[in-house]
């Protein structure tokens, strides 16, 4: 049976700046940056500071070729949200704005919390969820 969601993707153009900007803007950190194969790739992955169990990989374009390559940088500003739970969505929101997120939506009130839609380099949605006390599932 599935346990445990361990790992996400997100296809990136330049690794290097999607790694500063899940770092130093999102305030994520970096849990792994190993080299591999013949070119020297790097598996870099990024992770919340409370919760690391799950990472997300900066999986960078050029690490395809051909149509595999054109597939996935269709994808680039079209990939699902990603979701993250905050204490405090409106002090996260000022934060991440004053470090040059960009926000599609401010913090509103929705019927699981209050939620805040930004978008990283590319497009793609980061939704911040600030639960109402002793309502978050784990």
């Amino acid at each position: 049976m599935i346990e445990k969601l361990r790992l996400t993707t997100r296809i990136v153009i330049d690794q290097d700046e999607a790694l500063d900007f899940y770092t130093e803007k999102l305030g994520l950190k970096k849990k792994a940056d190993e080299t591999f194969g013949p070119d020297d790739q790097h598996w870099v992955t990024v992770a919340a500071e409370k919760d690391d169990t799950v990472e997300i990989v900066l999986e960078p374009l050029d690490w395809f070729e051909g149509e595999e390559a054109e597939r996935r940088s269709e994808m680039i500003g079209e990939q699902p949200a990603l979701a993250f739970t905050v204490d405090n969505c409106q002090s996260t929101y000022e934060t991440l704005r004053e470090r040059g997120v960009e926000f599609t939506s401010e913090p509103t009130e929705q019927p699981y919390g209050i939620e805040a839609v930004a978008i990283d380099l590319y497009g793609n949605g980061i939704v911040l969820v600030e639960h109402p006390s002793g309502t978050e599932t784990s």
